[in-house]
């Protein structure tokens, strides 16, 4: 799990370090009021909820960042299926440190326990099936990192992380420019430009769409958008393999199987980040 921080190191510690100064700025006045500097505690995290833990990894970077002497022990292990009354971890350190960095660490845990529970459920619901659960842009403004982080905990996978690490023509683009092969051609045109290597997606609305898109080979993917899985099986053995297929657009956890037995290689969720319930967790002195 490790891997998605040292991914987006820099986006992540810049998120912390945001966060952190958003609730404390000036300082903890309730804990200055309370304890000396030099006093040493320990807490342990205790679930509530039935669920896959998340976050214990950015519950870690955030302990130290805020106070390198924080040691954290993990209990479990990140994705680990925990039962109400489970602890996650243990944490010891500056009784001051701690209680500072307590909400931050539980908000992004509760939050990221949610969304690794959802994604886990429904990518069970979709295993007899080669099809993958994508989440989507769908997040809360500054914690898409850790939203993103949370549906590879839970087992989904991630889309494009933004605007900068794929290209992905919509339906304004298309109408935009005039028509698809406009849009494709002015696409190829500004990655040759600027010798850029990054997949291009392109959601297509009917079939004369698809057959445009089909004739630009160097397409990764084609989205198929607001179809019936009646018309997506259609239009998948159409494509027959050729380009990556993906549906979005009114998939739910009810309709979600009937989407992944037509064929299709991925399904989008955008309910997998928007949706998610938080867990009930909390932090306790020992």
């Amino acid at each position: 799990m490790n891997n998605f921080y040292n991914t987006y190191k820099n986006a992540i510690d810049r998120f912390i370090d945001q966060a952190l100064e958003e609730d404390i700025e000036g300082g903890d006045h309730s804990s200055d009021a309370c304890f000396d500097d030099g006093l040493k505690r320990e807490a342990v995290l205790k679930v509530k909820d039935n669920c896959i833990i998340a976050g214990i990894t950015l519950a870690q970077k955030i302990f130290h960042r805020h106070d390198p002497s924080l040691n954290l022990s993990p209990l479990c292990k990140e994705g680990e299926k925990l039962e109400p009354g489970a602890v996650a971890f243990r944490i010891e350190g500056k009784a001051k440190s701690l209680l500072s960095s307590e909400r931050l660490v539980l908000n992004c845990m509760q939050r990221m326990s949610g969304i690794a529970t959802l994604s886990h459920q429904l990518s069970h619901k979709i295993r007899h099936t080669k099809c993958k659960i994508l989440d989507t842009r769908k997040t809360t403004p500054g914690f898409r990192y850790p939203e993103k982080w949370a549906v590879t905990i839970g087992g989904g996978y991630n889309h494009r992380m933004g605007l900068f690490d794929a290209i992905m023509i919509k339906d304004n683009h298309i109408d935009f420019c005039g028509g698809l092969p406009q849009a494709l051609e002015k696409t190829k045109a500004y990655l040759t430009e600027n010798s850029l290597e990054i997949p291009v997606i392109v959601e297509v609305r009917n079939g004369f769409e698809i057959d445009q898109v089909m004739n630009f080979p160097w397409v990764k993917r084609i989205l198929l958008d607001n179809m019936s899985p009646k018309i997506l099986m259609e239009h998948v053995q159409k494509i027959d393999g050729e380009f990556e297929t993906e549906a979005s657009g009114n998939i739910i956890a009810d309709n979600l199987v009937s989407y992944a037995e037509t064929g299709v290689d991925y399904v989008s969720m955008g309910a997998l980040t928007y949706a998610a319930i938080p867990i009930d967790l909390s932090l306790k002195a020992v």
